[in-house]
């Protein structure tokens, strides 16, 4: 978990910092397009309206603190007759070239735009009489937007390289406290657990003996209580050493070939007599044959122990309880579905809480609400996953585990 905690907070960082320098880099680079773009827009309005031979000065634009000179050239139209009546180009009257950069331009049907094949920037004024085109070259406006771009990529790369070693330090940092408090936890967790479990033992010994010797009516009963509570006692103890201990990664698991359909017939047969006395009744036509897993056999038969025992418990009185096993693809899908109230969709995603019981939809029943959170840890160690899905219809629960290869 902590792992986990200190990615979110390393994520969170770099998440942070790159929408940072993302919007400052996109923001310099627009500022600067925008300037580009200004200056060669007002360079194109000040040839455009008069003989830029006269005053040579005008045709340039200020790159970098120095003034550039840019190549530019100036047409009329007459008629439908094009003349080239300036610019520092030679050579353009009557070519194939220009009539492309022209028809360009008209079919833009535009003000202003730029001809992308051959680099250019147009302004168009009509004057009623004739129509008077100014065109400039931005080809080193586009090299310097490109340069600007690719030096922005580059130091906000070597930028990202180095906020990740500090926020890894930072994530390191402010979890370290958390790490603390959750290994105490769960040290506490353990000694506990381990700690209760002599005294219990005592006591049911005690209350075994109790019950062994005649006793009168009052004292038999208070025996009993004795025994039924610290037999609930165990349970609940060995339950908080199971997940202790799978919060510690301490691994008790044997992997091997396990066939996962023996098992929930296993299960089943040995779940149909409960069932059965609570008026319920347990299929389990719907297990497919010869469907096998890498795991641990008496991990996978606890993960459908729980499950067909949850069912049992919170199904609709009289209704039937479905166990299925089938094949999806690469995967094994083991299902057990009850009838009942619906879970609303809010309290599905806490059921596998430690110690979390849907009162509202799941009544007031024994246990103690580590079952499924159990059942869902096993289901991970396999590298599986348990989910509930529940409808007006029925509740389901969903263990997807891969099947074994051969």
């Amino acid at each position: 978990m902590i792992r986990k905690l200190r990615l979110q907070v390393l994520a969170v960082c770099m998440l942070l910092v790159t929408a940072l320098l993302g919007g400052m880099f996109f923001s310099m680079y627009a500022s600067a397009k925008r300037g580009l773009q200004n200056s060669t827009q007002e360079l194109l309005r000040r040839v455009i309206v008069s003989d830029p031979r006269v005053n040579q000065g005008q045709t340039g634009i200020m790159v970098g603190g120095n003034q550039v000179q840019l190549p530019y050239f100036t047409v009329e139209i007459w008629n439908g007759t094009v003349y080239v009546t300036g610019g520092t180009y030679s050579d353009l009257e009557d070519t194939a070239a220009l009539r492309d950069i022209l028809q360009s331009c008209m079919e833009q049907g535009a003000e202003t735009g730029t001809v992308s094949a051959y680099n250019l920037r147009f302004l168009r004024v009509d004057n009623h009489f004739f129509e008077r085109i100014a065109f400039v070259d931005i080809s080193m406006e586009m090299s310097a937007l490109h340069t600007m771009m690719r030096s922005s990529l580059q130091i906000g790369a070597a930028a990202l390289l180095v906020l990740l070693g500090i926020s890894i330090l930072l994530a390191w940092w402010v979890t370290r406290p958390v790490e603390r408090a959750w290994n105490q936890q769960h040290q506490f967790l353990s000694d506990a657990s381990h700690e209760l479990k002599t005294p219990l033992t005592v006591i049911l010994s005690n209350a075994e003996l109790m019950g062994s010797v005649p006793l009168d009516p009052r004292p038999a009963r208070w025996a009993d209580n004795i025994q039924s509570e610290a037999q609930q006692m165990k349970a609940l103890v060995e339950e908080m050493l199971t997940l202790a201990r799978a919060d510690n990664m301490v691994r008790t698991s044997v992997f091997s070939a396990v066939s996962l359909s023996d098992a929930a017939t296993d299960c089943a047969l040995l779940f149909e007599p409960v069932a059965f006395e609570v008026g319920k009744t347990l299929r389990y036509k719907a297990v497919a044959p010869d469907i096998s897993v890498n795991g641990d056999l008496d991990k996978l038969k606890q993960v459908i122990s729980i499950l067909l025992d949850n069912a049992i418990k919170y199904g609709a009185e009289g209704a039937p309880i479905e166990l299925s096993l089938q094949k999806a693809e690469r995967h094994v899908r083991l299902q057990v579905t009850n009838q009942g109230p619906p879970i609303p969709a809010e309290q599905l995603t806490h059921l596998f809480e430690r110690f979390y019981r849907a009162d509202a939809s799941r009544g007031e029943k024994a246990g103690f609400g580590l079952g499924l959170s159990i059942a869902r840890t096993i289901a991970a160690e396999h590298k599986g996953t348990l989910r509930a899905e529940s409808d007006a219809e029925s509740t389901r629960f969903v263990l997807t585990l891969p099947l074994l290869r051969k």
